[in-house]
């Protein structure tokens, strides 16, 4: 899965053309709609791999691509306020309490919602791949709060796996773009391309594991349906 996920982009036609492309959008990302397209690359990657299709998608129809990439982002940025939100009414809590006389109950709480704030982003960051999975089947932003849907896939030791492999590529990626960085602005240009590929690598590894496994609950629950029916 890692050589397959790695060479996905690679064996395109267009390897440089989108890669190019895509780093240069992530790079402008601050801007929001060159965020949209790329996350609209991602869901289009997501789409095809649940299908099994490994044929890499290019950039076009961007009217499309941002629209998709604004519902990602709806998402992403839904899911990521749950542990800014907690985190700060925690801690917001403990310093209201406490007043002017902050002390090791105070050191202890503020210790306590920070723990809170890094599992729920933890949280957030496993479920997250898996609810884009499903609003890029569905294209929906609903799709990506249907919990009953994302439930089985989410409690699978297989997409745990995928998950961490992907997170793996990500921080891989991550690592080796800020190496690039030290150049003066060809490394930032080539920092965004690698985080670009690798982040398309990554959800290449997702897109397949929910493919497998959501289609594998489908069938599931037809055959239960299959076997009550035959029962009576």
């Amino acid at each position: 899965m890692l050589t397959d996920a790695v060479t996905y982009l690679k064996n395109s036609d267009d390897v440089w053309k989108t890669s190019i492309i895509g780093g240069v959008l992530l790079l402008f990302g601050f801007l929001l709609i060159p965020l949209f397209i790329v996350w609209g690359y991602i869901l289009r990657v997501l789409d095809r791999t649940a299908h099994g299709d490994d044929d890499a998608p290019v950039f076009e129809d961007w009217g499309e691509l941002t629209v998709d990439g604004a519902k990602a982002f709806v998402v992403l940025l839904a899911y990521s306020l749950v542990p800014v939100v907690v985190g700060s009414v925690l801690i917001g809590s403990v310093w209201l309490a406490t007043g002017d006389s902050p002390g090791s109950a105070t050191a202890a709480g503020t210790i306590f919602g920070g723990l809170v704030t890094l599992v729920l982003f933890v949280a957030v960051a496993y479920v997250t791949p898996a609810a884009l999975a499903h609003v890029a089947s569905e294209r929906r932003i609903g799709a990506g709060f249907e919990f009953e849907t994302l439930r089985p896939v989410l409690s699978s030791g297989t997409y745990a796996a995928r998950w961490l492999l992907a997170l793996g590529i990500v921080l891989v990626g991550s690592f080796v773009g800020g190496l690039l960085n030290v150049v003066p602005f060809l490394g930032a240009v080539l920092g965004a391309i690698v985080g670009f590929y690798a982040l398309v690598a990554a959800y290449y590894v997702i897109g397949h594991a929910w493919g497998d496994l959501h289609v594998v609950a489908v069938d599931d629950r037809d055959d239960d349906r299959s076997s009550e029916r035959a029962a009576v």
